[in-house]
């Protein structure tokens, strides 16, 4: 068995926690506090999130949409394959060295999205893009931490309260769609959605596509047209 190459390693604003990234081979695992939170071989939930998403909204003139977490980079690859020419995709990521290691050790996985000329990337916590902005974007993702149950940052949490919800709803035009991944159920949050004005399909999708894997959740939440 390779043993894993410690690579690099990022501290998270606002938080203790500390990001390290790791390679085997050709396989690629960030990690906070030794618990792992993503790996390249195993990101079929992401590709669901940006495929089930950007299908809502794919036929509109010039859609625009907000990534927040790039991680390596699987969501924004997808919803770049799903989307035309005229689409824009804003990324916000808090975590600087996350944008560098996709820009370099990390971009031969996604096919190097970031120099996609429809792609902005925001160095800036995505809850901060979401409260300056109204009605600015056709879908907002968040894949931010580990969804409602996180782990990195306390601060994540705000996303998925009734006023995280409120904010994503004001930065959505009519018609809008929030989409949501989360390592596992939660019917709670699932609720607040619905409190907060959604339409909500809660779909579960594998870790690996269809090689099978953990089973992961994706709310897809629409806004009345």
């Amino acid at each position: 068995m390779i043993p894993w190459e410690f690579i690099d390693s990022s501290k998270v604003p606002g938080s203790r926690g500390e990001l390290c990234l790791y390679r085997r081979g050709g396989e690629f695992s960030i990690r906070v506090d030794g618990c792992e939170l993503m790996n390249s071989r195993v990101y079929g939930s992401e590709d669901a999130l940006a495929r089930l998403a950007c299908e809502k909204i794919a036929a509109r003139p010039g859609p625009r949409i907000l990534i927040g977490g790039l991680g390596m980079g699987f969501t924004m690859a997808t919803a770049l394959q799903q989307l035309g020419q005229e689409a824009q995709i804003v990324v916000a990521e808090l975590v600087p060295s996350v944008v560098e290691w996709n820009r370099g050790v990390l971009a031969d996985l996604t096919g190097h999205p970031l120099e996609d000329a429809r792609v902005i990337v925001r160095e800036a916590d995505v809850a901060d893009v979401l409260r300056e902005e109204n009605m600015a974007y056709d879908a907002v993702l968040l894949d931010v931490d580990n969804g409602p149950q996180g782990l990195t940052r306390q601060g994540n949490d705000w996303l998925y309260t009734s006023a995280g919800l409120t904010a994503a709803s004001e930065a959505l035009r009519p018609g809008g769609v929030l989409a949501v991944w989360s390592a596992s159920p939660d019917r709670v949050f699932a609720r607040r959605l619905s409190r907060a004005g959604f339409d909500v399909e809660e779909i579960r999708v594998r870790a690996r596509g269809k090689r099978g894997g953990a089973r992961h959740t994706i709310w897809i939440a629409e806004l009345d047209a």
